[in-house]
């Protein structure tokens, strides 16, 4: 969060728009400050998480993340992130130490780009059906049907490209909702990210950029 907050105010003094600057810091601290101070209250323990980018398909582990991007967002969200002990910033993960940490709950992050045509969908275009449908696919890896995240549903999907902005504090209301549903469920984590472009930005994004497993396809 510091490092976002910082970048912030340095473009903001360099063009001239501190005040616009500060504006955006402080929606991106309230939202990091609300996660923090609910969970510290609810005393719950942490689900364990594994997050992929799904560029590879099923059929291939590509990189999860350890302290930096969504592993960060995880465990600042409040998640036990299983790739931490053996991946510093990113890098693949053996498959069968996924199966043995046993994630209760699982993101597989994706970008529009169709190069792979089995690789996670999300984003720009990309309708929810589709991202659902390239999202199951993940499930029939081997040994995945034993995961608790798999059998209780709570595998989801991330746009990859909604990481790294300030914007980014939308994903982390996805995260801890898919973390804790129960104490975060009055949280829209994709209204979230559309209202940042509304205020902020001159489009407005129209795409899946958050999907739960236990969705209906929809739009």
């Amino acid at each position: 969060m510091e490092r976002h907050l910082d970048s912030a105010w340095i473009l903001g003094l360099i063009t001239g728009e501190e005040q616009r600057a500060s504006t955006i810091a402080a929606d991106y601290r309230a939202t990091v400050d609300l996660i923090g101070q609910r969970l510290a209250k609810s005393g719950k323990k942490e689900p364990k998480i594994y997050v992929e980018f799904g560029n590879k398909g099923p059929a291939e582990y590509s990189f999860t993340y350890g302290k930096n991007m969504w592993g960060a967002m995880a465990t600042a969200a409040g998640g036990d992130n299983i790739a931490a002990p053996f991946v510093e910033w990113w890098g693949p993960i053996n498959p069968e130490q996924v199966l043995a940490s046993k994630p209760d709950v699982i993101v597989i992050s994706g970008t529009e780009s169709r190069k792979n045509p089995t690789a996670m969908l999300m984003g720009e275009g990309i309708s929810k059906a589709e991202a659902l449908e390239r999202l199951k696919g993940f499930t029939a890896r081997a040994g995945w049907d034993q995961i608790p995240a798999a059998r209780q549903g709570r595998i989801f999907g991330v746009y990859q490209g909604a990481s790294r902005t300030l914007a980014d504090h939308a994903m982390m209301q996805f995260f801890a909702k898919a973390l804790y549903p129960d104490l975060f469920a009055d949280l829209d984590p994709e209204k979230t990210y559309r209202d940042f472009y509304k205020k902020y930005l001159p489009v407005v994004p129209e795409g899946t950029f958050t999907v739960s497993l236990s969705d209906k396809a929809g739009g």
